[in-house]
């Protein structure tokens, strides 16, 4: 839906931040049906970060809010002379004056407009001063423990001086097969424990990521270059846990999986605003061991810094370590505005996304994103910036067993995000589940974690398509296959019994691949080209340190893979999607004249 008024309502070569830029919040048709995995809704506009297609996903309750309001999407256009904010009652919207809200952090903002509304059930996506200034980076917050938080659409936001959308809603989504949606849930309450996945996430949640990652040797640390970071265990979820940091696990709704946990550190120089939210896995990867910081207070702290001020932690945490190793080297001085360049330093990193949200001193120049950071100082310091497409690379380090996130920040349309493909090494055995659950797809045998050839590519797109129509359906991966509860088939039908609409595999995993060559089709409008499907030099250099050590991704091999993607995706060798493959998936008027000018 994003993609579609993109490109039907915006020229090309618009500036992110123009007013005439969309920005697109959207849900599903099957966003707020009572069903575990329901509550997912999506910002679409144009990245202010890469230049080309902008998307981020947030759980929580602001999706189906807009559900039980009566209402699909909205599309925001234009900008407003003075900051407002928009409030959405069933079928009552109008906008509201905002300048007593500006330059409040998001989670002051929320509640002020709770508060102001007398409205304490209603849902508010906000952004913080980040947005505001204009971050490139910027989030927008979705409530308590949700973020949309990659490419930039809080600046977006910004830009167009709302500070926040809230909503209430008193109806609810019709299902068409109530008792067939309920079997389907049953089913699921009665078995998510036995799946070892959502066994893990409902135990630790992402934040176990740091030390089983560490293990493999595939922890993002200083900056890429190591695989395993010294006292990584101390940011993982048991030292939460023992050291008295976790305080509870929370949800989505309807979802018994409770991947959320909360957390808090109660006194000290880190110590947080009251509980917040335990910081995800790429979060912790990011701002925690690739910027060489294993004090779990520092990290903690930091994350909720992130998230009340409105930065996405995985760029932060990126572009952060890379002026660390610019200090390191000593491209920038050691020691800037009174804050040591070094890896480890938690005082630094704290300091350095207060500093970006404000656009304060170096802050100015690091919320520009490691690319334009690095054009900007030179001195070799393009090297080792950690970004695909402009946007920076997520804490899935493809030499560490998972080579398919190669092939993923290559192509993937927003750039350096790990939303593609599944771990490679879930893939080896016919044991899996993760390999089951996609032999109905084509999958026909276990592929080696880092193999790169035809039969990686084969399984890649396989999977890109289907993650692709879970941001679509808006349905959350942490239950659905590969590897969760759900298989595919379970939804099919979940979107049969909400919708009443018979639909097929094939159907569905058809709507993923049109939202794909969508996306491609709006980057090529808007200039990116088959050059910018590669890798940072830093991913192509051997990793050290850890199980993975000599592990590199070889370019020849990569850009090999890359070919074969562009076939199986039905476009030519530039990666401009085929007239035949627009008009099989039903989009052959992107083509016509008026339509997106593709050639």
């Amino acid at each position: 839906m994003g993609l579609y008024y993109l490109l039907k309502e915006t020229h090309a070569g618009l500036d992110a931040y123009d007013p005439q830029n969309l920005l697109i919040l959207a849900t599903s048709p099957v966003t707020g049906a009572p069903f575990p995995g329901n509550a997912r809704a999506s910002a679409v506009g144009k990245s202010p970060l890469t230049g080309g297609f902008g998307e981020a996903e947030a759980g929580g309750g602001w999706g189906p809010e807009l559900k039980f309001a009566g209402w699909d999407a909205i599309v925001i256009s234009g900008a407003a002379r003075q900051p407002v904010y928009l409030w959405v009652k069933d079928a009552s919207v109008e906008l509201r004056p905002a300048e007593h809200l500006w330059g409040k952090d998001t989670v002051v903002a929320r509640e002020m407009v709770q508060a102001e509304l007398q409205e304490p059930r209603a849902k508010v996506l906000t952004i913080g001063p980040a947005g505001e200034n204009r971050v490139r980076y910027a989030l927008i917050a979705a409530g308590p423990h949700d973020v949309m938080g990659r490419t930039g659409l809080g600046a977006v936001m910004g830009s167009k001086n709302l500070k926040a959308v809230a909503v209430r809603g008193t109806g609810e989504v019709s299902v068409a097969a109530p008792e067939r949606l309920k079997e389907i849930v049953r089913w699921f309450a009665s078995r998510f424990k036995d799946d070892p996945t959502n066994w893990f996430l409902w135990k630790y949640g992402t934040m176990g990521g740091p030390k089983l990652y560490g293990d493999m040797g595939a922890l993002p640390t200083n900056n890429f270059k190591y695989g395993v970071m010294d006292g990584m265990e101390r940011i993982s979820a048991e030292h939460f846990q023992s050291a008295g940091y976790y305080i509870a696990r929370t949800s989505c709704p309807a979802c018994p999986v409770a991947c959320r946990k909360e957390t808090m550190v109660k006194e000290g120089p880190f110590k947080t605003e009251g509980k917040v939210h335990g910081p995800e896995y790429e979060t912790l990867g990011s701002i925690g061991s690739n910027c060489g910081v294993n004090d779990p207070e520092a990290v903690l702290r930091a994350a909720e810094l992130c998230d009340r001020l409105g930065v996405d932690s995985i760029s932060a945490g990126v572009t952060i370590a890379w002026a660390m190793e610019c200090g390191e080297r000593g491209v920038l001085p050691e020691v800037v505005e009174g804050l040591k360049l070094e890896f480890g330093n938690g005082e630094t990193l704290c300091h350095m996304i207060e500093r970006i949200s404000k656009r304060e001193g170096i802050g100015d120049l690091l919320a520009e994103g490691v690319k334009r950071a690095s054009a900007a100082v030179g001195k070799g310091s393009e090297e080792w910036a950690v970004h695909s497409k402009g946007m920076e690379v997520a804490a899935q380090d493809p030499r560490g067993f998972k080579i398919g996130a190669a092939l993923g920040y290559a192509v993937g349309p927003t750039g350096g995000d790990h939303i593609q493909m599944e771990h490679d090494f879930q893939f080896e055995t016919e044991k899996s589940k993760f390999f089951r659950d996609f032999q109905s797809l084509g999958l026909l045998k276990p592929v080696n974690s880092m193999d790169l050839g035809p039969e990686k590519v084969h399984l890649f797109t396989i999977n890109q398509k289907v993650w692709s129509l879970y941001n679509c359906l808006d349905i959350c991966i942490f239950v659905a296959a590969p590897g969760h509860t759900y298989t595919f088939r379970h939804i099919r039908d979940i979107v049969e019994a909400v919708t009443g609409w018979e639909t097929s595999e094939a159907e569905l995993l058809s709507m993923g691949e049109r939202a794909l060559t969508l996306a491609r089709v709006y980057n090529l409008r808007e200039g990116l080209t088959v050059d910018d499907d590669r890798l940072p030099q830093r991913l192509l250099e051997p990793i050290s340190r850890g199980h993975a050590d000599g592990n590199k991704v070889d370019a020849e091999l990569l850009q090999e893979a890359v070919r074969g993607y562009y076939i199986l995706m039905g476009w030519n060798e530039q990666g401009v999607p085929e007239r035949i493959t627009l008009e099989s998936l039903g989009v052959g008027w992107v083509a016509q004249p008026g339509g997106s000018a593709v050639s």
